[in-house]
């Protein structure tokens, strides 16, 4: 949702930037930082050229973020306080209501929290620092890391595989057996069961 997009506003700081989903993965944050800290520093101005943060303008001339949360947040906390932004629409001039059932329809917010229950859009944080930790979108971001689906283009492809994990998987194994969770989630991910969500590779050998 975000390929042939052109930056068409020079930076805008972090900290005002506006989420469109309610929770991350920590442990892909983390990974993220990591990433970040092992660049060379001549290296890290040309990182932040090469990947602008995708936002709509909203109300109050509001920059709403709509891929790349994961990212934006582990360079806020690195300490990076701008960041180049590529804009996707201006729904500026919407009122506030019509603005996110347009930004619903065009499948561009995730209000979705730690549970996968949907909530209002009022529960969306107003801050990158305030988004929920959702221990299988980790889960779901390591699973595509070892082969267990591929990255689609689809809007919130991650969460989709996060919410079909959370059904089948305990969360207290996620939370302090990861390993032994993503053994489990690789196993899920080759099975028919999985076969409708994006990026299926299909059956393991051994099916």
């Amino acid at each position: 949702m975000t390929k042939n997009l052109q930056p068409i506003l020079p930076s805008a700081a972090i900290a005002a930037l506006r989420p469109t989903q309610i929770t991350v993965g920590r442990l892909e944050v983390e990974g993220k930082r990591k990433a970040w800290r092992d660049l060379a520093a001549r290296k890290k101005r040309e990182f932040l050229g090469r990947h602008p943060i995708p936002v709509i303008l909203g109300p109050k001339n509001h920059c709403y973020v709509i891929d790349h949360h994961h990212l934006a947040l582990a360079l806020h906390e690195e300490g990076v306080k701008d960041v180049l932004l590529t804009v996707v629409a201006d729904l500026s001039k919407l009122e506030q209501s019509l603005f996110w059932a347009t930004m619903d329809s065009r499948n561009w917010v995730y209000p979705f929290d730690d549970k996968g229950k949907r909530r209002d859009f009022k529960a969306i944080p107003k801050t990158l620092s305030d988004l929920l930790d959702d221990p299988f979108r980790s889960l779901a971001g390591e699973l595509r890391r070892v082969g267990g689906y591929s990255k689609e283009t689809i809007p919130f492809d991650e969460f989709q595989w996060a919410d079909f994990l959370r059904r089948r998987i305990k969360r207290a194994l996620v939370e302090k057996e990861f390993a032994r969770a993503l053994e489990k989630a690789l196993a899920l991910a080759k099975s028919d069961a999985a076969d409708y969500l994006p990026g299926w590779c299909g059956p393991s050998s051994t099916d």
